[in-house]
């Protein structure tokens, strides 16, 4: 098969290719090129990492780098078109340009072929700031109610700063004046440009995983708008939002007033007030517990002499003169009491005692012995019953007849 009959079967998307048809490098990088030429001229903005320019060449290169993310783009612009800035375009700077995307089919690169560039002024950066705070406090991260109280005394505290910066001194120092035995975890980042963003957040992560670190303290000495950016970090600002240990801004001055101010749990003026803040003085803890045990005394001092005066008058009564007239009163009291009961039993003995003669009289006048004593008898036939009726007699029938004093036989011998 010819050259042109192998490209004529090659797929024509990329969906279609198949192990056995695929695309060639070169169809790819054409496929790609093609793609990114359709794209529009576009302005994007970045931080200047790298800028080479050579004398005499009519072309800069400069590597243009995500100021949140480590990502980075390739740069190809006129040198004119850098003559025409007002201020000599330096690394670090943050600018925007307008450029065209393009591919490099030979060396598969991507870069953009910038046609104007212009740095971002101070007054622009307020305003994205002020936007991204405005954006910040409606979703309610500087939320007074999510403020966390700082520890007493914390066990361990963590310090994110600058390398070889004057803030950890201003921070370590002055909590040391005040707490002499407080113990550090100290780690050293960059506070500003490159991979400022991204090495304060993992400084934070990794204290906060930390358990005995109690709280947090970001600090560095003072700058200019641009020097503080990273402290305005969307990235940064969120990563203090969500660590579970209570964080400390000790940002620039008071003046300086970056995101991390809002977010954070306590917002210190300087580094050196946030040296105070994260430890109690303890010389005032002392003054404060001596105080404490003096004022302790004096209570228990006054409650002593009250209690005393208290007993006092008690012990002049007349009851405490004579404890035993109390005593003897009170015998007396139960000895007429006892008394009175007494009499009250045997008169309800006596009462009771007449109402049983008077029922056993009842009783005995209504029994049938008593009847019997009166001249009555009981007459009962044989098998024991009483006669009621002289119906229930036969002639000759033998009854028994119980008189008061014994009983006797007697014979019918007749009935009317």
């Amino acid at each position: 098969m010819s050259g042109e009959q192998r490209r004529a079967a090659l797929p024509e998307k990329a969906a279609d290719t198949t192990a056995e048809q695929p695309w060639p490098v070169r169809l790819l990088s054409m496929k790609i090129a093609e793609y990114v030429e359709k794209m529009s001229v576009l302005w994007v903005e970045g931080q200047v990492v790298q800028l080479n320019r050579r004398p005499g060449a009519r072309t800069a290169y400069l590597t243009l780098r995500d100021p949140d993310v480590d990502m980075s783009l390739s740069v190809a612009i006129q040198v004119n078109a850098l003559d025409a800035m007002a201020t000599p375009l330096t690394q670090g700077a943050r600018v925007v340009l307008q450029a065209k995307p393009t591919f490099w089919t030979q060396r598969g690169s991507l870069m953009l072929d910038a046609r104007q560039i212009r740095p971002v002024g101070v007054g622009e950066l307020l305003a994205r700031i002020e936007h991204l705070k405005q954006l910040l406090a409606s979703e309610g991260i500087f939320a007074a109610e999510r403020k966390r109280p700082l520890p007493f005394l914390p066990r361990r505290v963590g310090l994110v700063t600058g390398r070889a910066g004057a803030a950890e001194k201003d921070v370590v120092e002055n909590a040391r004046r005040r707490w002499p035995t407080v113990r550090f975890e100290i780690r050293e980042v960059a506070v500003q440009g490159q991979g400022a963003v991204q090495e304060v957040s993992a400084a934070l992560a990794e204290l906060d995983a930390m358990a005995e670190v109690d709280v947090i303290v970001i600090a560095r000495g003072g700058g200019s708008v641009e020097d503080l950016l990273a402290f305005s970090n969307e990235t940064l600002v969120r990563a203090v939002s969500a660590a579970r240990t209570p964080v400390v801004s000790a940002i620039g001055h008071d003046q300086d007033t970056p995101l991390l101010d809002f977010v954070a749990d306590w917002r210190a003026s300087t580094p050196t007030d946030a040296g105070k803040r994260v430890v109690p003085d303890a010389e005032a803890e002392r003054r404060g517990v001596a105080d404490a045990r003096a004022r302790a005394r004096w209570l228990v001092v006054r409650r002593v002499e009250h209690e005393r005066r208290q007993l006092d008058h008690l012990r002049s009564r007349p009851v405490m003169a004579d404890p035993g007239a109390f005593i003897e009163a009170q015998r007396a009291e139960l000895e007429a009491l006892t008394e009175r009961a007494r009499h009250r039993l045997l008169a309800a003995v006596h009462r009771a005692s007449d109402q049983v003669g008077h029922l056993r009289a009842q009783v005995r006048a209504l029994s049938p012995q008593s009847t019997l004593e009166r001249g009555y008898a009981v007459v009962q036939q044989r098998d024991g019953a009483i006669v009621l009726d002289q119906d229930a007699l036969d002639v000759e029938e033998l009854l028994r007849v119980r008189v008061a004093r014994g009983d006797f036989a007697v014979r019918v011998v007749g009935l009317p």
